[in-house]
Formats: C-alpha cells, sequence, structure tokens
C-alpha cells in the first residue's frame, strides 16, 4: 500500500482543542480518520517548525489521501500538506525508464 507523509499546521482553534484534548487524543482521531478510507497509522509526531504534526501513513490510493486532505483542512482545525513517498525499490524502477526529455532552450 502507497505510503505518504501528512504534515499539519493547527490553527488558533486546533490548537485550542489539542490544549483540551490533549496530543493522545489526536493521534487516535487521526488512526480513525485513515482507517475510515481503509488506510493505517504508521507514526505521528508532534514537532517544532513549518509543521506541528507529522504523520506516515499507508493508504489505499491518492483518492483516499485526498479525501482524507480534504476533510482535515474543511475542519478548520488544521491545514495540511501531503506528499507521497517511494521505496528505495521504486526510485530504482524509476531511474532504468527512458524519457523523451529535451530541456528548455534545447
Amino acid at each position: 500500500m502507497p505510503k505518504y507523509l501528512i504534515q499539519a499546521s493547527y490553527t488558533s482553534e486546533g490548537v485550542k482543542g489539542l490544549q483540551s484534548a490533549g496530543g493522545s487524543s489526536r493521534r487516535e482521531a487521526v488512526s480513525e480518520a485513515l482507517a475510515s478510507v481503509g488506510g493505517s497509522l504508521e507514526s505521528f509526531h508532534f514537532g517544532f517548525g513549518d509543521a506541528d504534526a507529522y504523520v506516515i501513513a499507508e493508504l489505499p490510493d491518492n483518492e483516499s489521501a485526498a479525501a482524507v486532505a480534504l476533510s482535515v483542512n474543511a475542519s478548520g482545525g488544521a491545514v495540511t500538506k501531503t506528499t507521497v513517498l517511494l521505496t528505495p525499490e521504486e526510485v530504482d524502477a524509476a531511474a532504468q525508464k527512458s524519457v523523451g526529455y529535451r530541456r528548455p532552450g534545447s
């Protein structure tokens, strides 16, 4: 199943909810949301920096990842950024593909 990195930045409302319910509650809510579209939570971490939460998730497809992002963003509690993750073997396969590409100005 494809893996995704989901980075979430909490809004002020989301931070208030986090303060009242705690971090474990957020991890459980994310796990339930992923399961509702056939996915699973691999890891959930809070951090300092550009995002407040970092999630590694397995999801069936891009449509499921988009559905999760749409739902989270629509909630008003957080804004997400989703990145598709590739395995080293997928990169190996990509490196072996022949691509007909011409750089700009050539």
